[in-house]
């Protein structure tokens, strides 16, 4: 049924009596409906004036949603946010300097720079600013976590500041972060804690954690049952837009309650011993995530798992 809808035709009269934030409304409207051309074409009227319209351009132009890739096009808008001014430009200002940060450091649609990359998201965390980007206050808890950026009392303030404005992610990075002592003294309690309320949350990374805490807790029908919950999860980008966790970790998590559940099944722990099955979730854990599946075979191989 192509008869437009009593929204869409509010919207049409309020545009032809010359309501230009009702043609960004009416462009949002096709947006999500995927007619990506009416769209287009209302965004660009009023995208002088309307970061948010500007910004819905980029992302069109990034994502190729109705139009030929052009990464740069879509980074160029997201710049041109960043210089508007207004309260419609704070509603997208910091999500336009995390996506730059974001080309900076995958190298689509800007040069490939870590240092780029680390200025715009701090940029878009604004100190912690809970209105600010929680994505680029998590991402930068992931970034000084990496060995090429490593400094542990950052990533750890940082996931900290996510943590505390509702990021799941950063949530369930805390638990692992007060589980090994990295960047804060090793708290068990705050461990547990953190996991148990992330993976509630649905962060899979952190169910498989919890997980590893209650089989190193010899709690084995409790990690076999929550093993298996995690391995059978098949939509990691479903899990990804649920959550806004990282598929890179998703994965991570299920490679991880696939071995740990494999491990259960061989060894009857917590469950009826069945080897077939148990090679079964070996070797989902490897397709999922082949180096932490060899970092798990080592621990068994020195007698730690």
């Amino acid at each position: 049924d192509d008869a437009p809808s009593e929204e869409e035709r509010e919207l049409l009269a309020r545009v032809s009596a010359g309501d230009q934030d009702a043609r960004f409304l009416l462009g949002q409207l096709y947006f999500h409906k995927g007619c990506f051309a009416s769209a287009r074409l209302h965004f660009e009227v009023v995208s002088h004036t309307d970061a948010r319209a500007l910004y819905q351009l980029g992302v069109m132009y990034y994502d190729t949603l109705g139009m030929p890739a052009d990464l740069e096009k879509g980074v160029d808008c997201m710049l041109g946010v960043t210089k508007m001014e207004g309260g419609r430009a704070r509603l997208v200002k910091y999500a336009a300097m995390f996506n730059i940060g974001q080309a900076h450091f995958s190298g689509f649609g800007a040069k490939q720079s870590d240092t780029e990359a680390e200025r715009w998201w701090l940029l878009a965390a604004d100190d912690g600013n809970p209105l600010a980007s929680v994505k680029a206050q998590s991402m930068l808890g992931m970034f000084y976590s990496r060995p090429e950026s490593l400094h542990l009392k950052k990533a750890f303030f940082w996931h900290s500041e996510a943590c505390g404005n509702g990021s799941v992610e950063s949530q369930g990075a805390l638990g692992l972060m007060y589980k090994l002592g990295l960047g804060v003294r090793r708290d068990a309690d705050s461990a547990l804690e953190c996991l148990d309320e992330a993976a509630q949350r649905g962060n899979l990374y952190a169910q498989a954690q919890l997980m590893a805490l209650l089989h190193a807790r010899r709690l084995y029908v409790r990690a076999a049952e929550l093993a298996a919950r995690v391995a059978d999860a098949m939509d990691v980008a479903r899990v990804a837009r649920e959550t806004d966790c990282l598929p890179t970790y998703i994965s991570k998590g299920i490679a991880m309650a696939a071995f740990y559940y494999g491990r259960c099944l061989e060894l009857g722990q917590g469950v009826a011993r069945d080897p077939v099955r148990a090679r079964h979730y070996y070797s989902k854990a490897f397709q999922c995530d082949p180096d932490i599946t060899e970092e798990f075979q080592l621990k068994v191989t020195h007698g730690e798992l």
